[in-house]
């Protein structure tokens, strides 16, 4: 795919997090390439407050036009922490039904199975990922490539299975995807 010439269309850039700017940066150069060189770039970012979408989408723009990355738009989405639609909860339920432990997980089964007391702390981050690929499905089903921060967990607090499915979650039935997490060493530079 990356070798041949694609058509006319968007390489959509979700911006999740501030990760040093390599999530912007592969698919900028992408898009400079002569396979890519009729995607536009559209960036999506998420808004901290409702009521400063505007403020964080012309910041966004002024921070995209310093680091001279061209884009075609930028999009702000403000409603990630919403609750999610029940068909994608029960869809999400049923991926991870084979890695739910029946009662107490053993020592052996840790980071093997998900506990519910696991499900219950994570809550807000399943939601927030099952958000994230409602708005992925409403805003880049269309799109050439997508590339994403990768969403990083702490090590001891989220299983493996918990944290494939969200990444199942994110990727699946999408055009194809780039998972992208820097190390918050920042690869974008300006002059002012």
């Amino acid at each position: 795919m990356f070798m041949r010439k694609q058509r006319k269309g968007t390489i959509d850039v979700w911006w999740l997090y501030d990760d040093g700017g390599l999530t912007l940066l592969v698919p900028y150069i992408l898009s400079t390439r002569s396979q890519w060189s009729q995607c536009k770039l559209r960036v999506f970012a998420l808004a901290n407050r409702k009521d400063e979408l505007d403020i964080e989408q012309r910041s966004m723009a002024n921070l995209l036009a310093k680091f001279r990355i061209d884009y075609s738009d930028v999009i702000v989405i403000p409603d990630v922490a919403k609750k999610a639609q029940e068909s994608s909860k029960l869809a999400f339920d049923q991926l991870i039904e084979n890695f739910k432990a029946p009662g107490e997980i053993s020592e052996e089964d840790e980071g093997v199975l998900i506990s519910e007391a696991e499900l219950l702390g994570q809550r807000e981050k399943t939601n927030r990922h099952i958000r994230l690929k409602e708005l992925l499905v409403e805003n880049s089903k269309d799109s050439s490539l997508i590339v994403m921060t990768l969403p990083m967990p702490r090590k001891t607090s989220v299983s493996a299975p918990l944290y494939m499915a969200w990444l199942d979650t994110l990727t699946s039935d999408l055009p194809p995807f780039i998972l992208i997490r820097g190390n918050q060493t920042s690869v974008l530079t300006y002059y002012s």
